[in-house]
């Protein structure tokens, strides 16, 4: 038997488009949820050639419905001519009611709020990751910028002890 994946399992796998690493820094990660995004086809197309920003995007709740503010998705120049492309529009996202109910009560709870983390694809489809995080206080944020340089200088201590 081969351990080898499949063709089909292969392209199942998840690709990232866009990160938003900033997110990761300035909140605590409590939970995350995979939603679907409500696209035009600029959009997808801007998507595919990597015309994306997402470190200023937030997500509020309205009416018992996600969306996605401040993603910027950039046209390409090829752009169709009958469509006026917006880059800061607002964009949907897809969660089941459910999801959403629990995501509006732990929101309304003081220093939560909803991050989007990154867009990947997702069998074909443009998925967004959001979070529900809590805001990280100024020394939290120092904690970890100690944390990370000191992992980097052992690091660098194993590397030329083992040269």
């Amino acid at each position: 038997m081969s351990t080898k994946p499949s063709k089909a399992a292969a392209k199942s796998t998840d690709s990232r488009i866009a990160e938003n690493r900033k997110a990761l820094f300035n909140y605590a990660i409590e939970e995350r949820f995979e939603a679907g995004m409500v696209l035009q086809g600029w959009e997808v197309k801007a998507l595919r050639e990597g015309k994306v920003q997402l470190t200023d995007g937030y997500v509020v709740i309205r009416e018992g419905e996600l969306y996605l503010i401040g993603c910027q998705i950039n046209p390409l120049n090829t752009a169709s001519t009958h469509v006026s492309p917006d880059s800061v529009r607002t964009k949907k996202l897809l969660l089941h009611k459910d999801q959403i109910r629990r995501l509006v009560g732990k929101v309304e709870q003081k220093g939560h709020t909803l991050v989007p983390l990154n867009l990947h694809w997702k069998s074909g489809k443009v998925k967004c990751e959001i979070a529900l995080g809590k805001g990280k206080a100024e020394h939290d944020k120092r904690d970890t910028i100690k944390d990370r340089e000191g992992k980097r200088e052992v690091e660098r201590a194993m590397k030329q002890h083992s040269r």
